[in-house]
């Protein structure tokens, strides 16, 4: 993940911490439906004292857990505006990105094996295998890894 995605993401976390966490200090927690999957249950292993969410047996998400629900709970993420794909290249998609960075230079690549080629893109050119696509108030950012 490159850095402009992980800003956008610390700044969506940022908003859900701020909306959950004050939803429990001003009271608006005690409105049905307004922290549904905002908390997830406390399992003695985290120590932030400064949460309020504890008096309620229950802690918000850490980062990694924010990030994963958006990821796999399309209403979780609608929520919050974001949206997060990631998927595996093809070998075609890969052998594209071969082009664009004119590593093709090499004599008789086209008489190598697809085992060959996948060789040479892991392990000498380093060619990413996955997109990473993250939406966030209209503003899209992709990766390659």
């Amino acid at each position: 993940m490159n850095k402009e995605q992980q800003d956008l993401l610390n700044e969506v976390y940022e908003k859900y911490l701020k909306y959950t966490i004050n939803g429990i200090e001003t009271g608006l927690d005690k409105i049905k439906g307004y922290l549904d999957n905002c908390l997830v249950e406390y399992d003695g292993y985290y120590e932030h004292f400064t949460n309020p969410s504890f008096a309620y047996g229950y802690r918000t998400h850490n980062q990694q857990e924010f990030i994963n629900k958006c990821k796999t709970d399309d209403e979780f993420a609608e929520k919050w505006g974001l949206k997060i794909e990631e998927r595996q290249l093809s070998l075609e998609e890969r052998m594209d990105l071969i082009n664009k960075m004119n590593l093709r230079s090499y004599s008789n690549w086209q008489n190598w094996s697809v085992e060959e080629m996948e060789d040479r893109m892991n392990n000498d050119w380093n060619i990413p295998t996955r997109l990473i696509t993250i939406t966030y108030n209209n503003k899209t950012i992709t990766s390659y890894e």
